[in-house]
């Protein structure tokens, strides 16, 4: 398998809930208007807590200052696995729990830091920019490692890495953050960018206007319910993640379904704001479900890590992921 390190250089940021007003203009843009912007790689997720933007340099550069945003330290480099060479984001995704065991535990037991991105057409293993070298010495025996150049692809250099690395002593990796499943079932999803202009007004209520509005066919008294969407535009393919009554508001025949209708349910990660330096909280939840079977999708915020599995495994997964925290 070849893993291509994109020529992307990210940016993670937050932007809390209260101060979205300021960067809208930003974030309709971006997300709207691209052909006005140089932006390849543009990721806006709404929790309960933030919003998270996941976006390249140009992309960041159409948001304003605002002491409303924090931006994570350092540039991030974005990572994916490609089954038998060919475009990533045109093809279905590998799968988190695919790549569980010869990417994300690698890279934990090199105490190597990722966010994840999962999208409806790949996933995307993010890794702080100065932490390359080691991604590829850890790697490199495993994948064919290519990097993005100016679109085009090419052999990765060896980044001057040939020696001096210890190879780590494997340690059974427990799970150590509060879990918790809310009540939604969640859609993955995408859409037509040429289809774009007709849902926009409703994509944009839904990405930033949805505090003033009541989720259709929600219960009001059931508070186990969270607020979730995440709409991401890279490279020119749109992915949504959103719940089952909000998919609902969307005109017929508009998103992209499998024929199968399939509805994930999500695990939450984290009773408090997760970090950035901690390692291994990807591989805690994704190497039980890698050997489970069972498929996933993964997206780190700014706070929390949240995975979505089939609705029908969820009681399977909760069980495994809490035989696993119970292991410590």
């Amino acid at each position: 398998m070849e893993l291509h390190i994109l020529e992307h250089r990210l940016k993670v940021a937050s932007i809390e809930k209260e101060g979205i007003q300021v960067c809208t203009h930003g974030l309709l843009k971006l997300a709207f208007l691209s052909s006005r912007t140089r932006c390849k790689f543009f990721s806006l997720t709404e929790t309960p807590e933030d919003y998270t933007i996941i976006v390249d340099e140009e992309g960041f550069k159409e948001l304003p200052q605002s002491e409303c945003m924090s931006v994570a330290d350092a540039s991030w480099l974005a990572l994916n696995v490609v089954s038998g060479g060919g475009n990533a984001s045109s093809s279905q995704p590998i799968g988190v729990t695919k790549i569980a065991k010869s990417v994300i535990a690698p890279l934990a037991d090199h105490n190597i830091s990722v966010f994840m991105l999962s999208t409806y057409q790949t996933d995307y293993i993010l890794v702080r920019e100065r932490d390359l070298p080691l991604v590829m010495h850890t790697l490199s025996s495993e994948f064919t490692l290519l990097r993005v150049v100016n679109g085009e692809t090419v052999a990765a250099g060896a980044l001057g890495v040939s020696n001096g690395f210890v190879k780590p002593k494997l340690v059974p990796r427990p799970i150590i953050h509060p879990l918790s499943s809310p009540s939604n079932l969640f859609c993955v999803t995408s859409l037509d960018p040429d289809t774009l202009p007709s849902v926009a007004t409703l994509l944009m209520d839904v990405m930033l206007y949805s505090g003033g509005s009541k989720d259709s066919g929600a219960s009001p008294d059931d508070s186990s319910r969270i607020r979730f969407f995440s709409f991401s535009l890279i490279e020119g393919y749109i992915s949504l993640v959103m719940d089952e009554q909000t998919a609902q508001r969307f005109p017929n025949n508009v998103l992209f379904t499998s024929a199968s209708g399939e509805l994930w349910k999500m695990v939450r990660i984290g009773g408090q704001p997760l970090g950035f330096d901690e390692c291994g909280i990807v591989a805690q939840i994704s190497e039980p479900l890698a050997t489970a079977d069972i498929p996933a999708y993964y997206i780190s915020t700014f706070k929390f890590d949240h995975a979505l599995v089939p609705e029908e495994n969820i009681q399977s997964v909760i069980g495994a992921l809490r035989t696993e925290s119970a292991a410590q």
